[in-house]
């Protein structure tokens, strides 16, 4: 789920840091820079794990920085393919469920990756599965008894594998304009997210496969 990156950059130390010591001035900035950020087909940036090389500052005219030219190591998030992680349900709807990890919340299950047969219930806004049932249609499943279906509630502690990721870099742009009347921005897609499924056996709420206790210790393990 975590990974180690090597990044070069040039990096702006503020006056009011000088007095301290340079790689802690220079992490300092680093992570001011980069925490919570995306990279583009690098991950998300967590900190900065050290400080690898870093040149002697120089002062550019007229800002009063020191600047530095660095080599760093920075912790990424950015789960591999079919890499098991734990996550809670952030939300649902028609198209699938939404996680979390705490940090990262554009993680998706696409309700193809659900364990089938499923289907979306909007008065609960949750999906449920109906195991070992031959049933195909939504209209089917939405006519079975509600004792009978298990659900992914929102707040749930699910067992997901990676399938995929995908980074996006939508820019927005100037609004549209037609005939005098301003057109609606298109909504931005989030710069990095991660497709998963629950599909297989193992997979899904921790309490479909192990005891209720044991759920906080799977969130610390994830």
């Amino acid at each position: 789920m975590f990974q180690l990156s090597i990044i070069k950059d040039t990096v702006a130390v503020h006056p009011s840091n000088f007095g301290a010591p340079v790689e802690d001035a220079l992490i300092a900035e680093i992570n001011k820079k980069y925490a919570n950020r995306v990279l583009h087909d690098v991950g998300l940036c967590i900190a900065v794990f050290d400080v690898s090389e870093a040149g002697e500052g120089k002062v550019r005219y007229g800002d009063g920085y020191l600047w530095y030219k660095v080599i760093f190591r920075m912790v990424i998030f950015r789960p591999f393919t079919s890499e098991v992680i734990v996550a809670k349900v952030k939300s649902s709807d028609e198209d699938g469920i939404r996680l979390t990890v705490g940090f990262f919340d554009d993680m998706y299950i696409p309700s193809a990756y659900l364990p089938q047969p499923s289907a979306f219930d909007p008065n609960e806004r949750s999906h449920f599965w109906l195991p070992e049932s031959t049933l195909t249609t939504t209209t089917e499943l939405l006519d079975t008894p509600v004792a009978d279906r298990v659900y992914i509630d929102s707040s749930e502690v699910v067992r997901v594998r990676v399938e995929a990721d995908e980074f996006y870099d939508d820019e927005p742009g100037p609004p549209k304009v037609l005939e005098g009347v301003q057109i609606k921005r298109e909504t931005r897609r989030a710069p990095y997210i991660v497709w998963c499924s629950i599909a297989e056996q193992g997979l899904g709420p921790v309490t479909w496969w192990t005891g209720a206790q044991q759920v906080d210790e799977e969130m610390e393990e994830g």
